[in-house]
């Protein structure tokens, strides 16, 4: 069932589940949505009053997920529209001729077709290719870093995200968004250095803050510019 709880100015809504477990536990979840699993005698009004209390945790974690959520605008791939691109502002330049590419040329992002309604897709491929050599390029020194530690990712995979810039399997895989690739540098290597570290420390804890900040004394810096830059 879903219900919602009011603290202060802010609206909390949760999904409620039963089932055959001893104490109310809750989770925030990536997407934001709140997650309360109780024992089947458990009033909801006692749900209420725990979440109540725990209110400012649950606000808190929203804010922490709410940093990883790609938001940039939808695009309409008409000339003159500004694109980033590792942090930088490109004008789109749309030239019409029989063959297709897209290239960065000065301060433009060039895209050539034939027909116009093919420029969307060309340069979502053209950031992809991009982002497939770029990011895996920016990660492998702080892998090789994150080796003292001994452990390594299986495998850096790209996958379209929306609610989330990176993240890690139990077995060690690092998925990133491609889209990160509009972002600048230290704003990705935030996001690869968040997971590396959640290799070392699965939870939010403070040995996790502890060993993100050690390996990234600025990481509250980039991680605002990731929030600001592609709000």
């Amino acid at each position: 069932m879903t219900s919602t709880i009011q603290f202060g100015s802010k609206q909390i809504d949760f999904h409620l589940e039963y089932s055959d477990r001893k104490s109310l536990g809750i989770t925030v979840k990536p997407d934001l949505s709140v997650l309360v699993k109780a024992p089947f005698d458990t009033s909801l009004e006692k749900v209420k009053e725990k979440l109540r209390k725990k209110a400012p945790w649950i606000i808190r974690q929203q804010s922490f997920f709410l940093y990883f959520h790609p938001r940039t605008p939808a695009r309409k791939y008409i000339s003159g529209e500004t694109h980033l691109y590792l942090g930088r502002e490109y004008r789109l330049k749309i030239i019409q001729n029989n063959f297709e590419s897209v290239k960065l040329k000065g301060k433009c992002i060039e895209a050539t077709a034939n027909d116009k309604t093919r420029i969307k897709q060309l340069v979502g491929e053209w950031y992809l290719q991009n982002a497939k050599l770029k990011l895996r390029t920016i990660a492998q020194p702080l892998i090789d870093n994150f080796k003292k530690y001994n452990i390594e990712p299986s495998s850096i995979v790209l996958r379209d995200m929306p609610t989330r810039w990176g993240s890690c399997t139990p077995k060690g895989k690092i998925i990133l968004n491609p889209e990160l690739i509009k972002a600048p540098k230290g704003c990705i290597e935030y996001v690869i250095i968040h997971e590396l570290c959640h290799l070392v420390h699965h939870d939010h804890t403070q040995k996790f803050i502890d060993l993100q900040t050690k390996e990234m004394k600025d990481w509250e810096k980039w991680k605002m510019k990731l929030e600001k830059l592609l709000a």
